[in-house]
C-alpha cells in the first residue's frame, strides 16, 4: 500500500506563533551570516595587498630556509665532518701510544700540514655537529695533557644527548675538577654524569666516582646512598661486584 507524509500544520494559535518565531529566528541567523560574510569579503578586499605581502614573505622565508639548508648548512656540515678525520687520527694514535702522547695530542689540537686541528674546527664550524664534537675531543685532549682549565672550558662547550658521550663528557669535567682538588665541583659533575643517561656502563661508573668523592668530603650518608644505588640497580657491573664493602665503609665511617 502506498504511503504518504502529511504536511505538518500547526494546530492552534500558540503553535502557529511558535512556528513563526522559529522562522523569524532562522531568518535572522541567515541574515547575520550574510552580513558577516559580506564584512569578511570587504575586509579581505581592503587588506588584500598586506595579506599578499605577508604571504609572499612567508614563502620567501620558507624558501630561504630550504636554500640555506641545502646550499650552506649541509655542505658546511659535510666539510666539517671531513676536516675532523685528520685530527682524530692523532687522537686515536695517542690513545694507543706508549710514549709521545702529548706530541700526538698537540697535533690533534693544532693540526698540521695545512690541515685543521680540533681547535680550528671548533672555531670555524661552531654551528655544526662536527664543530661541537671537536670541543669534546679538544677537552679530552687537554685533560690527558693535564691542562685542566682548558679541559673544563672545551668540555663545557660540548653539548650532546648521546647515551655515552653526554655522560662521559660531564664525567670528564668531574675528573678535571678532581685533579685540581675541587672535590665539591667534582662531586656535582659526577652526579650529573650518572643521572644524564641511565645505562649499564656510565651510570654505575660515575655513581662510584661520586661515592668515592663524597667519602673524601666526609659526606658519608650521601656516599652510602650513591653506593647503594649501584647495589640495587647495577649489581652486575664492574663497580657492583664489591660494592658492599664500600657501603659499609660509608655506613660505619663515623
Amino acid at each position: 500500500m502506498a504511503t504518504y507524509k502529511k504536511k505538518y500544520k500547526p494546530e492552534g494559535k500558540k503553535a502557529e506563533q511558535q512556528v513563526e518565531e522559529l522562522e523569524s529566528t532562522t531568518a535572522e541567523v541567515f541574515n547575520t551570516l550574510d552580513e558577516t560574510a559580506s564584512k569578511s569579503e570587504q575586509w579581505i578586499e581592503k587588506n588584500s595587498k598586506p595579506l599578499f605581502t605577508a604571504l609572499v614573505a612567508v614563502v620567501v622565508i620558507f624558501l630561504a630556509f630550504l636554500g640555506y639548508n641545502k646550499y650552506v648548512s649541509e655542505p658546511n656540515e659535510l666539510e666539517a665532518s671531513n676536516e675532523l678525520a685528520f685530527p682524530r687520527k692523532y687522537f686515536d694514535e695517542a690513545a694507543n701510544a706508549g710514549s709521545g702522547i702529548d706530541s700526538l695530542l698537540n697535533l690533534g689540537l693544532e693540526g698540521a700540514d695545512g690541515k685543521y686541528g680540533f681547535l680550528d674546527i671548533a672555531n670555524s664550524y661552531s654551528g655544526t655537529d662536527a664543530g661541537n664534537l671537536a670541543n669534546y675531543y679538544a677537552g679530552v685532549s687537554y685533560l690527558q695533557m693535564k691542562q685542566y682549565d682548558k679541559a673544563i672550558e672545551f668540555l663545557s662547550k660540548f653539548n650532546s644527548d648521546d647515551e655515552i658521550l653526554a655522560p662521559v663528557s660531564l664525567g670528564a669535567i668531574g675528573d678535571a675538577f678532581s685533579d685540581i682538588d675541587q672535590q665539591e665541583d667534582a662531586l656535582d659533575y659526577y652526579e650529573k654524569a650518572a643521572n644524564k643517561k641511565a645505562n649499564d656502563y656510565t651510570t654505575p661508573l660515575f655513581l662510584f666516582k661520586a661515592g668515592q668523592t663524597a667519602l673524601s668530603l666526609k659526606k658519608y650518608s650521601k656516599a652510602e646512598q650513591l653506593f647503594t644505588q649501584i647495589k640495587e640497580n647495577y649489581s652486575k657491573s664492574d663497580q657492583g661486584k664489591d660494592i658492599e664493602k664500600f657501603i659499609n665503609a660509608a655506613k660505619y665511617a663515623n
